[in-house]
């Protein structure tokens, strides 16, 4: 089976983009790794003496870190994606050395293993 190297690449790219734009929405790249993301508060300028405003910043705050840790768990899967494009073993199931199914990469286009390996 022959996958086209090409769509995927483009379809991963176009993720990539995309999972950039909603991780900015949520987090900053962490200033010390620039390979690593952090969620942000939405309002850092709470007053002291409003205690259900923290209370509401602070549960704001873990629904965001939440979106960040799977937004960037996403992010690096694609990334890993495009490195075995790269290596030529996009495609490949890293268990078996199998084709990969397309319908398989078409639902996940990071997928790293085929069907019967899956997780």
């Amino acid at each position: 089976m022959t996958i086209n190297i090409e769509h995927f690449r483009k379809k991963l790219l176009d993720e990539q983009r995309r999972v950039e734009r909603e991780l900015a929405d949520v987090g900053r790249i962490n200033p010390d790794n620039k390979n690593d993301w952090e969620p942000v508060a939405a309002d850092l300028n709470i007053d002291s003496a409003e205690d259900e405003e923290r209370a509401g910043e602070i549960t704001d705050f873990e629904d965001r870190s939440a979106v960040e840790f799977e937004l960037e768990k996403r992010l690096n899967e694609i990334i890993a994606a495009l490195g075995r494009i790269q290596e030529g073993v996009y495609g490949i199931c890293r268990v078996c050395k199998k084709s990969i199914e397309t319908d398989r990469l078409e639902a996940n286009y990071s997928a790293d293993t085929c069907m019967a390996h899956m997780d």
